[in-house]
């Protein structure tokens, strides 16, 4: 959905223009150290296919079914994860149409056309919006906090749309879309995110679902802050590729790279797909679980 004639950027800069520091140097440290953690002790994660390595209730890993209120074209069935050693080190990725959107009449086209769809949907049920949010890590020498610079949005698997707020504004009718409850945003952390959009932009996006909160209501084990990462890597046994140099990147600049538009709708994506399968899943029962041992 990009313009032809693609708008001045003015406000566009270099990396080397960022600001670092030692503040900013040593969030970024531990960041980095509290994802590498993070990794390494998910790649260590026991087999479970071998009964020796099972855990005692109530850690037992709990078998995901295929969603049977989706049609096919909507969500792929979660493969499970017994005795899938080399998919823990497979990258998941978006594999559909990436809408990139840079310009207020391309925002609010995509917007349109994602209300259609709601409106389209609702009548079969609750409709999800995987929500996501980019902005700039570290500001300039002397300036606030950057402002969200890229909005994510993706309700199925064949489109995700990617608003450039930074460069287009927030239209009226994108600010409505959020605003409306015909759809639920969902994400991981998503309240921080919302605040932070409601700060920039003056926009209460609403209602929320906090995919850590649903996951430690539907799976077995101790309740935990789950990650994306983590959460994505449980339910598909497959990596969520968080690089630091995509991660950390400029999203202020004029035009996006094609690797910063994977990383972002990738993140879009998984987040709606998490939802999709985790709300299929009944609660976990404790007590229920105890009985079967």
């Amino acid at each position: 959905m990009q313009s032809s004639d693609p708008p001045a950027c003015p406000c566009a800069v270099e990396d080397d223009d960022f600001y670092w520091d030692d503040a900013a140097e040593a969030e970024l440290q531990a960041i980095e150290a509290a994802y590498a953690a993070e990794s390494a002790k998910r790649r260590r994660l026991p087999d479970w296919s071998s009964t020796a390595a099972r855990p005692s209730p109530p850690f037992r890993p709990r078998h995901i079914p295929v969603l049977a209120a989706a049609s096919p074209s909507s969500v792929l069935p979660p493969p499970t994860c017994g005795g899938i050693v080399k998919a823990r080190h497979q990258q998941i990725a978006f594999s559909g149409k990436i809408v990139y959107c840079r310009t207020r009449s391309e925002v609010e086209k995509a917007t349109a056309e994602i209300a259609r769809n709601i409106e389209r949907m609702k009548a079969s049920g609750p409709v999800s919006l995987g929500f996501d949010l980019e902005w700039r890590p570290f500001p300039r020498r002397g300036e606030p906090p950057c402002k969200v610079a890229l909005m994510q949005l993706c309700m199925d698997k064949t489109h995700c749309y990617l608003m450039h707020i930074i460069h287009s504004g927030v239209p009226p009718i994108l600010k409505s879309l959020l605003e409306d409850s015909s759809s639920v945003k969902v994400g991981v952390c998503i309240d921080n995110d919302a605040r932070k959009m409601f700060n920039d932009y003056d926009v209460r996006v609403q209602p929320l679902t906090d995919l850590s909160i649903i996951a430690n209501a539907k799976l077995a084990g101790p309740q935990r802050r789950w990650s994306l990462a983590a959460l994505t890597e449980m339910i598909t046994c497959k990596e969520l590729p968080k690089p630091s140099n995509i991660r950390m990147g400029n999203w202020e600049s004029c035009v996006l790279s094609k690797q910063q538009l994977q990383y972002a709708a990738t993140d879009a994506y998984i987040s709606w797909y998490l939802y999709e399968v985790l709300r299929s899943l009944p609660d976990y029962d404790v007590d229920a679980e105890k009985e079967i041992v």
